[in-house]
């Protein structure tokens, strides 16, 4: 029996919009339907599992990095590879190639490839179905 894919196609760069927690739910909830999945990070989305994110403080609210405990998208990558790991579940993350160096998003985390649009025409012919969350 051939398991469900799902392909999600992802535009918006980190912290610019709402879009990018909205898709982040829905591939974990697919997630916990046992279903597997493909990201294509493409645009400003390739900053997303960018290992280089740091937290930061907030002076204007008087908070440390620690206090301020500020969501960085490269942990939410990884929280979702990792769940789909513990279930036995396809997961596979692509940064456009391209995006990566016209933005200088070399360096991201562990469980990510880099790729070209190819790939995401091969995720898509592959999936049961395919989501574009793009930008407005």
């Amino acid at each position: 029996m051939t398991r469900t894919r799902l392909t999600f196609l992802l535009m918006d760069a980190p912290f610019e919009s709402s879009r990018t927690a909205t898709a982040m739910r829905l591939i974990d909830a697919a997630l916990d339907r046992g279903i597997d999945v493909n990201i294509f990070a493409y645009e400003g989305a390739v900053g997303l599992p960018l290992a280089a994110q740091t937290a930061h403080a907030n002076a204007v609210h008087g908070r440390d990095a620690t206090e301020e405990d500020h969501p960085l998208p490269r942990e939410w990558v990884a929280a979702l590879r990792d769940k789909a790991v513990e279930r036995g579940l396809a997961f596979d993350w692509v940064n456009c190639g391209l995006c990566v160096e016209e933005r200088g998003a070399a360096g991201s985390i562990e469980g990510t490839r880099r790729g070209t649009p190819a790939d995401f025409w091969a995720m898509a012919a592959a999936s049961t179905n395919t989501l574009v969350v793009a930008t407005a």
